[in-house]
């Protein structure tokens, strides 16, 4: 297959703090590309090198066969993007949105109601284009945002968070929509996110990240298995307590505690589920709940990590975005 995306090394750094840490990944050409991992980890700086809006500080990427440095405006030209912010001007008609980023991006004027009309239908606004998008609730103006980025018939959409803030519904038709778009125009999505199931049911393949670094990158299903086994969550009213007796007492060492419960990564979980119980029994743990499942992402994130995907990153956040400021006032 041919790759469409190409990092070599791609650094940002603000002072001593590195947001992308010498990334190196391909992406290729008509697949989902999703970048996962929680706020901070860098994600939303890897695609802003890639859509020409930061510098790199070292390091070099193509997107579409064009560098980013040093054919900016080729760049441009080949993407897509729907920020992670709104960006839809609420003043102007859905319509009218979509024909002023027709015009930027030179769109000809013989093909605009036509790329017009088609994207509309494919995000279902048809009936609402003409209304102001004021008007629209959250997810019609993600939906228009997913229109826009299509007006030019892009070789890559970049969507950077694209279901945040949304409901449940919602979020599942905009999945809906991602796919369609990507079938239809035979484009190639890189998608940010820290939603496991997002990550899980749309991408190809998943790149993930953490402080700058791309930890683990695979098809989902890959990912999972190299954790090699069933996990088993258990509720207890001691869990430090029942922690050694799984690590010390039953030889049991891929357990963590995760949240208000410790979660095990075994080979034959079901044949352990009677022992893990009999044991905290004769330990005189009361076990609250256990159960039984298979792998998923968030698994792999503890199991590279040490940590789950949710912690609080706000110091972090807070860390770059004070970095960020320093840098820009010099």
């Amino acid at each position: 297959m041919t790759h469409i995306i190409e990092t070599h090394q791609l650094t940002k750094a603000y002072n001593s703090l590195k947001a992308v840490d010498k990334l190196d990944i391909t992406v290729e050409s008509g697949e989902i590309f999703g970048l996962l991992g929680p706020n901070g980890a860098g994600k939303t700086t890897t695609i802003s090198m890639l859509c020409t809006i930061l510098k790199p500080t070292s390091g070099t990427a193509t997107v579409n066969g064009f560098d980013i440095v040093k054919e900016a405006m080729q760049v441009r030209k080949s993407i897509g993007i729907v920020f992670q912010d709104p960006s839809v001007d609420d003043r102007m008609t859905g319509r009218e949105n979509l024909l002023m980023h027709a015009n930027l991006y030179g769109v000809p004027t013989s093909e605009q109601n036509n790329r017009i009309n088609n994207v509309l239908k494919l995000v279902e606004l048809e009936e609402r284009a003409d209304d102001l998008t004021r008007t629209y609730s959250g997810g019609m103006r993600r939906r228009l945002e997913l229109a826009r980025g299509l007006i030019h018939y892009p070789k890559v959409l970049f969507l950077d968070e694209p279901t945040i803030g949304l409901d449940p519904q919602t979020r599942d038709h905009v999945w809906k929509y991602v796919r369609e778009l990507k079938e239809a125009h035979d484009i190639t999505v890189v998608l940010t996110t820290h939603y496991m199931d997002e990550a899980d049911r749309l991408s190809d393949r998943i790149a993930i990240m953490d402080y700058g670094k791309i930890i683990a990158l695979d098809t989902s299903s890959k990912l999972k298995e190299t954790l090699e086994g069933d996990v088993i969550t258990v509720k207890a009213d001691n869990l430090e307590a029942l922690l050694s007796v799984i690590t010390e007492k039953m030889g049991l060492q891929k357990a963590h505690m995760v949240d208000d419960a410790l979660e095990i990564t075994v080979q034959n979980g079901k044949s352990l589920l009677p022992r893990i119980v009999d044991m905290a029994t004769q330990n005189k743990i009361y076990v609250e709940s256990i159960r039984l499942r298979e792998p998923n992402l968030e698994d792999v994130f503890l199991h590279y990590t040490g940590r789950t995907i949710r912690p609080d990153t706000t110091k972090e956040l807070h860390g770059l975005a004070e970095a960020r400021r320093r840098a820009a006032a010099r």
